[in-house]
C-alpha cells in the first residue's frame, strides 16, 4: 500500500482556480472571466530598478554575491521597503501605526495564512461573512481552525456578526473592495465592524488588497484608521492588482505588535524571509506616483459599463439574470442566475455550469460554490471578472457566456 496525504486534508476547500485553469488549459480557445488578474504589468520603474540591481551585480566582486540579493533579508522585510510601506500607509490609508507593526510576505494571501497560523487555536473559529473569497477560508481551515459563514448582506449587517460570535471566535474577515462582489462597503460600517471587534476582544482582519480600484461613489476606507484600532486590527495590502504584479508574489500589513513573536516563528518556518529581489521591485513600484495606478485602474471603467450594459439587455430580453450587488469596486462582478437545467431536466448546480460553460461555449467564470453559495439550486451564481479582457474580448466573452446560459434555460 503507497502512503497518501493526510485525512485532515479532505476538510479542506477544493482549490477552484487550479481547477479551472486545466480546464482552461484543454481549450485553449476559451477566453477567461475568471482569473482576478489586469491586464497590464509593473511600472517601467521597475524593470529599470532591477536591470540597474542585476548590473551592479555583475560588476561586484565575487565574494560579495549579487550585490546582497542572493543572502537572507530580514525575518519582516527590507528596512528600506518597510520605510517605504510606514509612509504610504500612513499617507493613503491614513493608518495610525503606534502599536503596529509592519511585515512583507510572498503576497496577501500568504499574509493572511501566517496570520491566523499565529491567532487560531485547533477549534478556533473566524467569521468570513458571505461571500468570502475561498483562500480565506482554506487558510483558517489549514491552520486547524473553523471558518463560520454569515450570510449578513453584500453591505454584512454588524449585529448579525455579532449574533455569530462565540467564545471560540478569534477573528471577523471583511475584504473591501470586495472579492467576488464587487462592492465597496462604506467607512461607517467598517467603523461599526471595527468597533464590534474591538469590544468584544477580536482581531479585525481587513483584506485591501483592491484598494485602489473603486469606480463609485463610495471611497475606500480602511478601517486600522480608526483611533485604537492597531491593538487589534490587521491590514493587508497586496502588489499585484493595481502594479500588474500578481506573477512577483509581493505583500505586506499591519499588525498588532503583541503578535510579532508568534508571527515570527510561522514566518521563520514558512518563508525565512520575504525574496530580496521582489522586495527591490516594490520599492521601485512605491516609490512611482500614485497617478500611475490611477490611470491603470481608470482604464477598467469602460469595461465595468460594458459588463453592466450587457447584463441590463440581457434582463430586458427576458434572460432571468441580475446582479447580486451593484459592483462599484475591484473588478468583479458576481451574477446570479435562475432557471437552468441540465440535460436530464434538473436544476444545474454552478459548478457544473462553470465546466459547461468551458467545455461547450469556450468562456470561463467562477462558480459561486467558490464563495460559499449552494452548489446547487434554483440559482446559480458566478464570479465574472473583467480585468484580463480588452474591450472587444471582453464583448466576445460576453456574447458565449449569453449563449451558454439560454442554451441551458428550459426553453433554450
Amino acid at each position: 500500500m503507497s502512503p497518501g496525504p493526510a485525512r485532515r486534508l479532505d476538510g479542506v476547500l477544493e482549490p477552484v482556480i487550479p481547477v479551472l485553469g486545466e480546464l482552461i488549459r484543454a481549450h485553449p480557445n476559451t477566453l477567461s472571466l475568471a482569473q482576478g488578474m489586469v491586464n497590464w504589468g509593473p511600472p517601467p520603474a521597475v524593470a529599470q530598478a532591477l536591470q540597474a540591481a542585476l548590473q551592479a551585480a555583475q560588476e561586484a566582486d565575487s565574494q560579495q554575491g549579487s550585490a546582497g540579493l542572493d543572502r537572507y533579508g530580514a525575518t519582516y522585510g527590507d528596512p528600506a521597503l518597510l520605510e517605504l510601506i510606514a509612509a504610504k500607509l500612513r499617507r493613503q490609508n491614513g493608518l495610525d501605526l503606534a502599536g503596529a507593526a509592519l511585515l512583507v510576505t510572498g503576497g496577501s494571501n500568504m499574509a493572511f495564512q501566517v496570520i491566523v497560523q499565529a491567532i487560531c487555536e485547533p477549534g478556533s473559529e473566524v467569521i468570513l461573512p458571505l461571500p468570502f473569497y475561498f483562500n480565506h477560508v482554506m487558510a483558517v481551515q489549514l491552520a486547524g481552525g473553523q471558518p463560520v459563514a454569515v450570510a449578513a448582506g453584500a453591505f454584512p449587517d454588524p449585529q448579525q456578526l455579532a449574533a455569530a460570535i462565540t467564545p471560540r471566535t478569534r477573528a471577523i474577515v471583511t475584504v473591501s473592495p470586495n472579492n467576488p462582489s464587487g462592492v465597496v462597503m462604506p467607512p461607517e460600517l467598517l467603523r461599526q465592524i471595527n468597533q464590534l471587534c474591538a469590544e468584544r476582544g477580536l482581531f479585525h482582519i481587513s483584506d485591501e488588497a483592491y484598494e485602489v480600484f473603486v469606480q463609485g461613489a463610495t471611497a475606500h476606507a480602511s478601517p486600522g484608521a480608526q483611533p485604537g484600532a492597531a491593538a487589534h486590527t490587521i491590514s493587508l495590502y497586496s502588489l499585484s492588482k493595481a502594479y500588474g504584479m500578481a506573477g512577483w508574489r509581493i505583500g505586506y500589513g499591519a499588525v498588532p505588535r503583541q503578535l510579532l513573536p508568534a508571527l515570527a516563528k510561522v514566518l521563520d518556518t514558512v518563508q525565512i524571509a520575504p525574496p530580496l529581489i521582489t522586495q527591490l521591485a516594490a520599492r521601485a513600484a512605491l516609490a512611482v506616483d500614485p497617478a500611475w495606478c490611477q490611470r491603470q485602474v481608470a482604464s477598467l471603467a469602460p469595461r465595468r459599463l460594458q459588463l453592466l450594459a450587457a447584463v441590463a439587455q440581457w434582463q430586458q430580453q427576458g434572460l432571468p439574470v441580475r446582479l447580486w450587488a451593484e459592483p462599484d469596486g475591484a473588478f468583479y462582478g458576481l451574477l446570479a442566475v435562475e432557471g437552468l437545467v441540465a440535460a436530464n431536466g434538473s436544476p444545474l448546480g454552478s459548478d457544473a455550469l462553470m465546466r459547461q460553460l468551458v467545455e461547450q461555449h469556450g468562456v470561463a467564470a467562477v462558480s459561486g460554490r467558490a464563495f460559499g453559495f449552494a452548489a446547487a439550486g434554483p440559482k446559480c451564481l458566478l464570479r465574472l471578472s473583467y480585468g484580463m479582457l480588452d474591450g472587444k474580448e471582453l464583448a466576445t466573452a460576453l456574447e458565449r457566456l449569453e449563449a451558454g446560459l439560454r442554451q441551458l434555460l428550459p426553453s433554450g
